[in-house]
């Protein structure tokens, strides 16, 4: 056994690498090496770490074919739906064979995702008899101690153990053999681990198997995002934390020095922006050695000229919900009316959920002031414990649907009779065409879809009416979508899909409907919501305490002319962003339609920028990096 790894030396920060420095068509890697990529979320959508690793599978092909291996946890229910199991060819067969040997299940396969990346989904569970002995190892050799009882840390272990024995015998497997179509000599492994859950084993790989190049990704740091969570000016504070009894008093100390040993002990070791990169060297002691961000396989999104007419589309879909949740209460015009969202994980001050309120009850005030005649409907869609859909608005939006079946109705019966009526020269009238039955079936509709009182704030019942942070905030603000408010308010605390009857689309194409995306986060290592707005060709708003608002001030300069906005909010009190936020919302409110689409226009183009062909650039540094340095 070799003496664990030396601590890097604590060193500032670099400057940021900006994206023209990591452009360029990088060399073919060794064709002796195997890459080899572990995260939790393979074939396992949890978060936003799944969005990375599978939208970026595509340029791990591209580049290493046949010598690119992902490994992910096998969790049937989800398996059947992203893995498709295949034959194993020579070299594969023989690794799963030994791993069965070693007390592991692994499936070989395909992710049923583009490019078709090779997958390895490992039975982890299946070593849960040995828990005891693997807490004690993390004691012996990490000075890690892990009480009983942690499911999540016990996950973690056993996951960790399962990739160990996995990389280790494809590691005594080198030599000659077939992969794919083609005989191929490997003399390498590169293991490149995504967050703390998915990199246990690679501390252990460094003591056992040193001649194992590894990378970590740390996509936020655990205890960075519990701190901010509950802490304002996280960002002014971090010199001055003392990182394990952060963890202590945070209760999340394994997870910390899990991390912390990940970073320590890795070639390389990456982060997605710089500003976690700042939190990096000053909870996990080690400046990443590259800086990857997040990109996109921005030509899933891409819908050439035809962006606009599904900007309408969509929007005309959100028209019919605003029209079932609103209308029965009170009546807006349509033409005058602008969707904003705010969405994501629901970590309300993190997220800036708590920011984007504050911002509109000003707005609402502001927009009463002014008059000028716009309506806004703001939408904070996140996922809570409900107990099901508000029964009055699921009945509303049921009347909806049959005031519609009865105009359908009106239309097809009336149609022949006016054209008949038009062709004989006699004047446009339809009374007399539309038989009783239907006249009363539509005033008799047009009455149940009345109401005398305001709309609701939230579309669902939730576990929690009483202490959910959302709608405290909505009642201490007064937001209640009265009559005269310009700005109206739907707390949506689940998921848009197309199952769910108030809808029937799916999130992306609610946000192509949608005019601007709010998501002024207080803390976001990277953020994919706005970058996702832009490549449907929605103008967003970030800040400058977000990853991807970080990358935009400093490598678009000229971004605030062509639809993302960047909210300032390091150094400054949350009564000044929101009132910063309001004014920025409230200027977007005075552009003209001829403004708002060339915007869309703009940020649609401009969304090429983050394709993973670009920004994968990094990715590839980081991967000949740990070669170089192994």
């Amino acid at each position: 056994m070799v003496p664990p790894p030396s601590t890097p030396s604590r060193r500032p920060p670099r400057p940021f690498e900006n994206a023209a420095e990591t452009s360029g068509v990088p060399p073919d890697p060794p064709a002796d090496a195997l890459l080899i990529e572990i995260a939790w979320e393979v074939c396992n959508q949890v978060g936003g770490i799944y969005q990375v690793v599978r939208s970026k599978a595509p340029l791990m092909v591209n580049r290493w074919h046949d010598r690119y291996c992902l490994i992910g946890p096998y969790i049937e229910r989800k398996a059947q739906l992203e893995f498709e199991p295949s034959p194993t060819n020579e070299w594969f067969a023989r690794i799963v064979a030994a791993l069965e040997r070693d007390g592991v299940i692994a499936h070989h396969g395909h992710w049923l995702i583009p490019g078709r990346p090779r997958v390895l989904l490992l039975e982890h569970r299946r070593l849960s008899e040995g828990i005891v002995g693997f807490r004690q190892a993390l004691s012996k050799e990490l000075q890690i101690e892990v009480p009983p009882g942690e499911a999540v840390i016990d996950e973690a272990i056993l996951f960790g153990e399962s990739v160990r024995r996995a990389l280790s015998v494809m590691n005594e497997a080198l030599g000659g053999g077939r992969i794919g179509g083609a005989e191929v000599t490997l003399r390498r492994v590169l293991a490149h681990f995504h967050e703390w859950q998915g990199a246990v084993a690679l501390p252990f790989l460094r003591r056992r198997h040193p001649d194992v190049a590894t990378v970590f990704t740390t996509h936020a740091t655990q205890l960075g995002r519990y701190i901010a969570s509950s802490e304002h000016d996280f960002y002014d504070k971090l010199a001055r934390i003392d990182p394990d009894a952060a963890a202590l008093q945070y209760n999340v100390r394994v997870q910390h020095r899990i991390e912390r040993a990940c970073a320590r002990d890795a070639h390389v070791f990456t982060t997605v922006s710089q500003i976690t990169a700042e939190e990096c060297f000053a909870l996990l002691g080690r400046t990443p050695d590259v800086i990857t961000p997040n990109g996109l396989d921005v030509s899933r999104y891409n819908v050439g000229h035809d962006f606009q007419t599904f900007h309408a589309d969509f929007k005309q879909r959100i028209h019919t919900f605003t029209m079932g949740y609103f209308f029965p209460y009170s009546r807006f015009d349509l033409d005058r009316t602008l969707y904003m969202f705010t969405s994501g994980r629901f970590e309300p001050r993190n997220k800036g959920f708590d920011l984007c309120l504050e911002a509109m009850s000003r707005l609402n005030a502001q927009l009463k002031l002014m008059r000028l005649n716009v309506t806004i409907v703001f939408f904070v869609i996140a996922s809570r414990p409900t107990r099901s859909i508000h029964p009055l608005v699921l009945e509303k939006r049921g009347v909806l649907n049959e005031l519609r079946e009865v105009c359908e109705n009106v239309v097809e019966r009336v149609g022949d009779a006016l054209f008949q009526r038009a062709a004989t020269g006699d004047a446009l009238e339809l009374d007399d065409l539309v038989e009783e039955y239907w006249q009363l079936r539509y005033r008799r509709t047009q009455a149940a879809f009345r109401m005398n009182t305001p709309p609701p704030i939230v579309t669902h019942i939730l576990e929690d009416d009483q202490t959910d942070p959302i709608l405290m905030q909505l009642r201490a603000l007064k937001l209640f979508n009265q009559a005269d408010d310009p700005v109206k308010v739907v707390y949506h605390p689940e998921f848009l899909t197309p199952v769910n009857p108030l809808w029937g689309v799916e999130y992306e194409q609610f946000v192509r409907g949608c005019h601007l995306g709010l998501f002024p986060s207080a803390y976001e290592p990277w953020g994919y919501t706005p970058l996702e707005c832009m490549a449907l060709g929605t103008p967003a708003i970030s800040s400058d305490l977000a990853g991807f608002g970080r990358y935009v001030e400093e490598t678009l300069p000229d971004h605030d002319q062509w639809g993302v906005w960047v909210l300032q909010r390091r150094g400054r009190t949350f009564e000044e962003a929101a009132e910063d936020l309001a004014s920025r919302v409230f200027e977007y409110c005075t552009l003209t339609r001829r403004h708002r689409v060339a915007l869309r226009n703009e940020v649609e183009k401009r969304s090429w920028d983050f394709d993973w062909s670009r920004l994968g650039i990094a990715y590839h540094r980081a991967h000949d990096l740990a070669l170089e340095r192994s």
